[in-house]
């Protein structure tokens, strides 16, 4: 499918995985809406081609705003690049006591709900659009995470909010297919996003160290680029494809 001349929508676009795939895709020449939350938008790069829009992906009136923004650019709504998420680890009984219920709720609500949330509304959209060769109108990419297989000591959350958009590739794929819309997920392993930002560069490196190769960690760009590929690539529909280093995480 050719990115020129479309719309596209990155959620988490203010940086990270979804700033580097909002560039990425506006260097292509799509006009694309990156939303993300207020606080977040504030410190983002300005880019050429990226509208940044101020949604919290859990809340649906204003994923439809957002989202009616997107298909009302003056050109088709083809592609969605889901990357808003959140990370935080407990174990499920650690010091302090049993996991936080609230907290297990909000993973699962922004990682996975938020993401159902935008493919829904979005797809809506995408269906109104003029149909290509084979019948193609567009694609929307999730994020999961080699997580959601190899979940650590500490990420019972995180874990299960991404094995849920595992698990909803294939039925979304096949849901969307009659539309002529695909869906796939991308399942990063540790990528140098903000979320490492704090740590030191020793913890760095001794992450870097358990990938078999490259021995390095992907960079935001990576995940940029395979994402422009599926984007392109029309016979790709209903897979997860990770994106490791052939790492696969030991309990802790």
């Amino acid at each position: 499918m050719q990115i020129k001349d479309t719309a596209a929508i990155v959620t988490g676009g203010a940086s990270g995985l979804g700033a580097a795939t909002a560039a990425a895709l506006a260097a292509q020449g799509a006009k694309v809406f990156a939303f993300d939350l207020p606080a977040g938008i504030e410190g983002a790069p300005q880019v050429d081609g990226v509208e940044y829009v101020a949604v919290d992906v859990t809340d649906p009136e204003q994923v439809q705003a957002a989202v009616d923004t997107a298909a009302g650019a003056g050109v088709p709504l083809r592609t969605v690049v889901n990357c808003a998420g959140i990370g935080p680890s407990m174990r499920i009984l650690g010091k302090k006591g049993p996991h936080d219920l609230a907290l297990y709720a909000k993973v699962v609500q922004i990682n996975l709900i938020g993401s159902f949330n935008v493919l829904t509304l979005a797809a809506e959209k995408i269906t109104q659009t003029q149909a290509l060769e084979d019948g193609a109108r567009g694609v929307i990419i999730n994020t999961a995470s080699i997580a959601a297989y190899d979940g650590q000591i500490g990420q019972a959350a995180y874990a299960s909010s991404k094995g849920g958009i595992v698990g909803l590739t294939l039925p979304a794929a096949r849901d969307l297919a009659q539309h002529g819309i695909r869906v796939l997920t991308i399942a990063p392993g540790i990528v140098e996003t903000p979320m490492l930002a704090t740590v030191s560069d020793e913890f760095r490196e001794g992450l870097a160290a358990g990938v078999p190769f490259p021995k390095r960690l992907a960079r935001p760009d990576e995940y940029a680029q395979l994402a422009q590929m599926i984007i392109e690539h029309d016979y790709l529909n209903g897979e997860v494809i990770r994106m490791d280093g052939s790492l696969r995480m030991a309990p802790r």
